[in-house]
């Protein structure tokens, strides 16, 4: 069985650390300090895991019965080490982050390893492990093998659920009065349901890195991206640097540089294009195209183009009641025809009673 009695040191060592972790997550991770006192602190956390070591805390020819209380909140030591990691700044060295990652699932792999051994690792989470240690490079807390977009979002909503009921319930149990007074029982309680509510983040972790690795391997190596920024450049003086100064991103280049210069030939010998060109009857045709407006400018007036639009009939005019025709009172043919058509309305107004034809809605 491990020892319980660790020495005071490691105690205060590890509340120290701790109280220095969560001023760290106070920081934003662009402070100019943020990056040393990262680095310090996890030499802090290394430090304490080797004194856990050198201790004999943990051995794996006991169950977690025979762990004493003082000894489980030592269990994620390599979890918070693997977090701690995974927040380094990236340094805009995709082989770096990628050092950087790695170290980081070293780190989760030894944690899970470490309460595996006791058998904390139980239902889902049993699963998910094992899901791991098959294909560690591709996986995921959400199989992306599954074509079922449904079955993909339940177990995205099952996996939230379980994170926001361990996270309440561990808050709940620190609340606990009995936790506040350290009884054994009340502490031991909060100390185990860390390490459960560790595990579940430890797949999401593994999760992540693991996406951020996909994407730092599709990423151009810094060689070949500077390989490709000054391709065809030829001799040093001719690699678009004035003084040091990057001016391939400079909008005011000379007017020879930006569009006749771009660093190589325009043909081959063969009479193939190098680069992109432009065929134009002079320089002067060239020289109007530098001061003119950034937009296109208008072919048409609004009046010519309405006027254009009605001479197509693209335009409907009208849209209101017709003009009452007004009859010459003069011309008794026109009077006769008004008025044996309003006699005819008046008697079809008559044998029809309104609402007669409605025969779907009868009301």
């Amino acid at each position: 069985m491990a020892s319980s009695s660790e020495p005071q040191s490691l105690d205060a060592a590890f509340a120290e650390a701790e109280t220095k972790r969560q001023t760290l997550e106070a920081v934003p991770a662009t402070s100019p300090s943020y990056g040393d006192d990262l680095a310090a602190l996890l030499s802090q956390y290394a430090s304490l895991i080797d004194q856990v070591d050198s201790l004999a805390l943990f051995s794996p020819n006991e169950s977690i019965e025979d762990v004493p209380t003082s000894s489980l909140r030592y269990l994620p030591l390599h979890h918070t080490i693997a977090e701690l990691v995974q927040r380094t700044p990236f340094s805009g060295n995709p082989k770096q982050r990628q050092l950087v990652l790695r170290s980081a699932r070293d780190a989760y792999e030894r944690f899970l390893a470490l309460v595996d051994g006791y058998a904390l690792v139980v239902g889902p989470h049993a699963k998910l492990l094992e899901r791991y240690r098959d294909d560690e490079e591709t996986f995921s807390v959400v199989s992306r093998h599954n074509s079922d977009m449904t079955a993909r979002r339940e177990a995205k909503i099952a996996a939230f659920k379980t994170e926001k009921g361990l996270r309440e319930k561990l808050a709940m149990l620190r609340q606990d009065p009995r936790f506040e007074e350290r009884d054994e029982e009340a502490v031991r309680e909060v100390y185990l349901m860390d390490v459960r509510w560790r595990i579940h983040t430890a797949f999401e972790g593994l999760d992540s890195l693991n996406q951020e690795l996909e994407m730092l391997r599709m990423a151009p190596v810094e060689g070949e991206e500077e390989d490709a920024r000054w391709r065809g450049g030829g001799a040093v003086g001719n690699n678009s640097r004035v003084d040091g100064e990057d001016t391939t991103l400079r909008l005011d280049q000379p007017f020879q540089k930006s569009l006749l210069n771009k660093g190589g030939p325009l043909l081959s010998r063969q009479g193939r294009p190098l680069q992109p060109f432009t065929l134009v009857e002079s320089r002067a045709d060239i020289a109007k195209g530098v001061f003119r407006p950034g937009h296109n400018l208008p072919t048409m007036s609004v009046d010519e183009y309405l006027e254009e639009e009605r001479r197509r009939g693209g335009i409907l005019e009208g849209g209101t009641d017709p003009a009452p025709v007004v009859v010459d009172e003069d011309d008794a043919e026109a009077v006769d025809r008004e008025t044996y058509k309003a006699r005819q309305w008046d008697d079809y107004k008559d044998d029809h009673r309104r609402g007669a034809g409605n025969t779907l809605n009868m009301g």
